[in-house]
């Protein structure tokens, strides 16, 4: 069979996976829905901070993904609390997720940090 990476058994190869992450990612900046923000830096785990960043850029009644690129503790519990907000380390970025939100709203240096991931990955 040609198509036999595509067993339920077996997973995808990786650059097919990277495919379809650029792919989505590429869909969602084509259709305005991709939002880079500066650097979430917050003292204390404060939802309203969180909130008041989503209602700035108007996404704040969308389902979103707030991506980062390091572990951040009063990020996550911050914008855990807001319903339509999911918040994902830039490591653990998947396509599923991407599809899945309405909008997608990067820091700068998930930003900075995916495209060169995905330049070394080109060349």
């Amino acid at each position: 069979i040609v198509t036999a990476w595509l067993s339920s058994s077996m997973r995808e190869p990786r650059y097919i996976r990277r495919l379809a992450k650029i792919s989505a990612l590429s869909h969602k900046a084509k259709n305005g829905s991709l939002y880079i923000v500066e650097d979430l830096k917050l003292d204390t785990p404060k939802t309203k901070e969180v909130a008041a960043m989503l209602d700035a850029i108007k996404v704040s009644d969308k389902k979103a993904l707030l991506v980062v690129p390091d572990y951040n503790d009063t990020v996550l519990l911050s914008a855990r609390n807001i319903p339509s907000v999911l918040t994902a380390l830039l490591a653990d970025l998947n396509t599923y997720d991407l599809v899945n939100a309405d909008v997608l709203v990067l820091t700068e240096e998930a930003a900075k940090v995916f495209t060169e991931e995905e330049n070394a990955v080109e060349a």
